[in-house]
């Protein structure tokens, strides 16, 4: 069994802050860096990956799964080579039947399938929502630097130490390089190591429309580079000292960080995430794409982070 932090649980204190496209955007980068990646929405009562895989009422979910109905393999969908999802159901009626404490069971058999699992965890507070917290091998917070979001990233910190959960750190979205807001201050005050700052980047939802995760959309954009370099990271291919500061980024003219987002029909933010939008067509054919944006080193596939001269 794999004794690396493998398992990945993506959390927030509070939806709309793009905690699903960091956890797709990730995704994309490990699984065009020679992972097999599996995605696994554990927001069981406001599932959205469903929509992303284009399922069809019929087809099984993780639901079924935790009902004691079917087994994961049955649940878990290839979206392109390298990265495959675990989309939750949307009806209340298999939500009803489903056994939270059978995803302990789920995620070990997914750690012995696959390089890396991340559960895209579902805000608020619940059982289904802590659990998945201490089921991980360590936490990612994502949060904007809005002091509301800031204060309920605060609790999904007590609740991943109440869950036996570790934080691996902070991923703050939809920040301003140009702005007066002290990201290295969010941090300290969470007490946590601020991993990376994504950048408020308008190629965000261009990558919506497209149907793309941004990292294949627009690999040399602001915050597709932040999000490889999350992505080597968390790898180790990346030191934390590099860690990209953005200056001079592209940023949206409408909106600031004490603004609130808009979000799109699945709750969440329409700038920094909706990449729930994509169809499994779209999907596998733009995740295939970004095995040309990785380098190898003697043989190992590495993560491509472009440097910041070669934006347009």
């Amino acid at each position: 069994m794999n004794t690396q932090e493998t398992v990945y649980a993506i959390a927030s204190g509070k939806g709309g802050v793009g905690k699903t496209t960091t956890t797709v955007n990730l995704g994309t980068a490990l699984a065009g860096a020679g992972n097999r990646v599996v995605i696994v929405d554990v927001d069981l009562g406001m599932a959205n990956l469903a929509g992303f895989v284009s399922l069809s009422p019929e087809d099984t979910t993780l639901h079924q799964v935790l009902a004691g109905e079917a087994d994961v393999t049955e649940a878990t969908y290839e979206l392109a080579d390298g990265i495959w999802a675990v989309p939750s159901g949307i009806g209340l009626d298999s939500y009803a039947s489903v056994e939270t404490e059978n995803l302990r069971e789920v995620v070990a058999e997914l750690r012995d399938q696959f390089d890396y699992v991340l559960l895209d965890v579902g805000a608020g507070v619940s059982h289904e929502t802590v659990l998945p917290l201490g089921l991980a091998d360590a936490v990612l917070l994502v949060s904007t630097p809005e002091p509301a979001s800031v204060q309920d990233a605060q609790k999904t910190c007590d609740l991943a130490d109440r869950a036996g959960g570790t934080i691996a750190g902070v991923v703050l979205t939809r920040t301003h390089p140009s702005g007066d807001i002290d990201h290295e201050g969010i941090a300290e005050k969470l007490d946590l190591p601020l991993l990376v700052t994504i950048p408020e980047d308008p190629t965000v939802r261009e990558s919506v429309y497209a149907g793309t995760p941004l990292v294949v959309h627009d690999p040399k954009s602001p915050a597709s580079r932040a999000y490889r370099y999350l992505a080597a990271r968390l790898v180790g291919e990346a030191d934390p000292e590099d860690r990209p500061t953005f200056e001079g980024a592209s940023e949206s003219p409408a909106r600031s960080e004490s603004q609130p987002p808009q979000r799109d029909a699945d709750g969440d933010d329409t700038e920094q995430g909706g990449a729930s939008a994509a169809s499994e067509d779209d999907v596998s054919a733009a995740i295939s794409e970004i095995d040309a944006d990785s380098e190898t080193d003697g043989g190992q596939p590495r993560i491509d982070i472009p440097d910041a001269e070669s934006d347009t």
